[in-house]
């Protein structure tokens, strides 16, 4: 688990958004086991009760479960999975378009750019 912390957020909301990109890109699966609060603690080098919070962030949010003496897993609502996929396409468009917007790239141009790039198939040039 490698994480790249950053000094403007709080470390519980960038291990939420961690977990959310691992959820929606499949590297962590529906009903997949994640590591306890300690665990993740360990691995992370952060406070237990960070990893608590962020862990009942998730909870509250729906995107894992937790039963009595089990591991907490990644849900299987498959209407969550959903909800979190468009959570993020939502949040990169929308920091796309303010990029664009900043730098007075048309509506027109900009769809055409990424148009070409999508085709293309990369996203670094």
């Amino acid at each position: 688990m490698n994480i790249q912390f950053n000094n403007r957020d709080p470390v519980y909301v960038q291990v939420v958004r961690y977990f959310k990109n691992q959820i929606a890109k499949g590297f962590l699966e529906p009903g997949q086991a994640i590591p306890s609060r300690r665990e993740l603690a360990n691995q992370l080098k952060i406070n237990p009760n960070t990893a608590q919070r962020a862990y009942k962030e998730m909870e509250e949010e729906g995107l894992i479960k937790t039963e009595k003496n089990q591991p907490s897993r990644v849900t299987s609502d498959e209407n969550v999975l959903q909800d979190l996929r468009d959570e993020l396409i939502v949040q990169a468009v929308s920091e796309f378009v303010s990029s664009v917007k900043s730098i007075n790239v048309s509506l027109d141009e900009a769809l055409n750019l990424v148009k070409q790039k999508y085709e293309k198939g990369d996203s670094d040039d």
